[in-house]
């Protein structure tokens, strides 16, 4: 497969990750060790945490919304996966807007928040579709929006990321932080499905 798009940048990072370790800026393997630390934390989950925490005290969602990079830090939670920390945006969908993220170049997603992106962000039909038809897409999720509803589509990049904060269910006034987290999907932080 050398002849591949890809296999040229593949040398070239494998040349420079070289260069940086015969010259003692990086140890061996350190990259390889930084990734498999920062994916083996990422996991809808933690998503799911944050968005709960934003239903439950509206000063954190408040927060959330202003300084997202800011106040995922209360929770223990960092988008400080390389060399430097990529900035988050929250956005909160409302019955008045619906958001739904993409990443229109590749799959920029944030990782440490929802875990490894599925196959579909990273499919070129939802990249370029969702951006056109966002009603359309989401209805083939299975979200049906009414048609006052207004949807907005955030494109991420390799310095910014997105994460939805859904709505929050009705009827769910009893639960507790914990339960409410247990009902968030990871389809529900990227804006394709509802709680």
């Amino acid at each position: 497969m050398s002849d591949h798009p890809s296999s040229v940048i593949s040398a070239r990072v494998r040349h420079v990750e070289a260069l940086l370790e015969s010259r003692g800026l990086l140890e061996d393997g350190e990259i390889d060790g930084r990734i498999d630390e920062f994916l083996a934390g990422g996991s809808p989950a933690n998503g799911a945490r944050i968005a709960a925490r934003a239903w439950v005290d509206p000063g954190f969602a408040e927060r959330l919304l202003a300084d997202a990079n800011g106040a995922i830090r209360e929770l223990g939670f960092s988008m400080a996966g390389g060399l430097q920390e990529q900035r988050l945006k929250v956005v909160a969908n409302t019955a008045e807007e619906h958001n739904v993220v993409v990443c229109t170049l590749c799959s920029c997603y944030p990782i440490a928040l929802l875990g490894p992106s599925p196959g579909w962000y990273k499919s070129e039909a939802y990249r370029s579709r969702v951006v056109r038809d966002p009603r359309g897409v989401l209805r083939e999720f299975g979200l049906e929006l009414p048609e006052r509803t207004r949807i907005s589509v955030w494109d991420a990049s390799a310095e910014s990321r997105y994460m939805v904060v859904p709505r929050r269910p009705e009827g769910t006034e009893g639960l507790s932080e914990e339960q409410l987290a247990g009902l968030v999907t990871r389809k529900g932080l990227i804006g394709t499905a509802a709680v």
